[in-house]
């Protein structure tokens, strides 16, 4: 069924708003002009009865003609709140019926989301691929390190891997943040907290064995974030592995739903951070401790991915007597 245009509802709206009045006035005219005061009680009778009728015909034909009328602007409603949607993440297109007069925009507008997801794929593939032949000349850089650190050259061998491992990540840094240009805007990006808290758990207790850390993961079944599972893992294992570098023995992953946006919370038994340094520790290249293992660049990629998903990331004192992490992400 065609939708009627915008012109048409207002026009036919109008039209039936000055029927009704017309109908109205007429009869109400005609009874006090043309009906004698003296004359008999029926026709009095007649006449009322029947301008009973007209008005509620009257009043339904305005009523009627005044819906047309608000029918036709509600579809500006309709497109801005579809234009937040899309603006959110929410909505990747602008779907609904319009009026004639705005459905060639909508038309453009959809074609223009089209054309930018498209774009935005090629340039994630392209910086796939582009992370993915860097790799392979790393690997062999740190094939050549360990070769020399065989050899008895561990001075040489160990700034070869620290650049290595440099470079890496500066990639891994790189990758996730195109990734996440890409993903921010799609609303199908969907990760579910607990299978990822506790993949990554067992990832750290692997990497931590000589620590024998207890990694405790409280997060719900029902809690998913809106966010490519790489991106959330990226973010989430930075702040784990963090917490397992500094903790004593127990780090505890927590998650819980907020308005809209789900709060995960990394906490950590360690002996925490200074309260003037939990901003300064998020800028890129910062460490609390230069004596740390890392590159200064985890914390940086978590407040960036978290940035472009339109979440936060915040540190603060843990009630395990640590540091706590905050990371909020919108709920999918």
């Amino acid at each position: 069924m065609r939708t009627l245009s915008l012109r048409g509802r207002v026009f036919f709206g109008a039209i039936l708003w000055s029927l009704g009045l017309f109908l109205f006035s007429g009869f109400a005219l005609t009874h006090y002009m043309f009906i004698d005061p003296d004359a008999p009680a029926f026709f009095h009778r007649f006449f009322f009865r029947h301008m009973w009728e007209v008005g509620v015909g009257t009043v339904a034909a305005m009523v009627f003609g005044l819906r047309q009328v608000r029918k036709g602007f509600a579809s500006f409603d309709e497109l801005r709140a579809r234009l937040s949607g899309v603006r959110e993440g929410k909505d990747a297109r602008l779907d609904g019926e319009y009026p004639t007069e705005v459905q060639p925009l909508v038309t453009d507008l959809n074609s223009l989301l089209s054309d930018r997801e498209d774009r935005i794929g090629k340039a994630h593939r392209k910086a796939g691929d582009l992370a993915h032949g860097l790799k392979t000349p790393l690997t062999l850089l740190n094939q050549q390190a360990e070769r020399a650190k065989a050899a008895g050259q561990t001075e040489l061998a160990s700034a070869i891997m620290q650049q290595v491992e440099r470079m890496r990540r500066q990639i891994e840094y790189h990758l996730a943040h195109a990734r996440a240009s890409a993903a921010g805007g799609n609303p199908s990006a969907r990760c579910h907290v607990l299978t990822s808290a506790d993949a990554l758990a067992r990832t750290m207790q692997t990497i931590h064995a000589d620590r024998h850390l207890a990694i405790d993961v409280d997060a719900s079944h029902e809690h998913f974030v809106r966010s490519q599972r790489e991106d959330f893992e990226e973010m989430l294992g930075n702040l784990i592995d963090n917490a397992c570098k500094w903790a004593n023995s127990r780090v505890e992953v927590r998650s819980a739903l907020e308005d809209s946006h789900v709060v995960t919370t990394v906490d950590d038994d360690g002996p925490g951070l200074e309260p003037s340094l939990w901003e300064t520790v998020l800028q890129r290249g910062v460490r609390a401790d230069e004596a740390a293992p890392g590159s200064g660049l985890g914390l940086a990629i978590v407040a960036d991915l978290v940035e472009l998903y339109g979440g936060s990331i915040a540190l603060g004192s843990s009630p395990l007597g640590g540091l706590r992490a905050t990371l909020t992400l919108p709920s999918a």
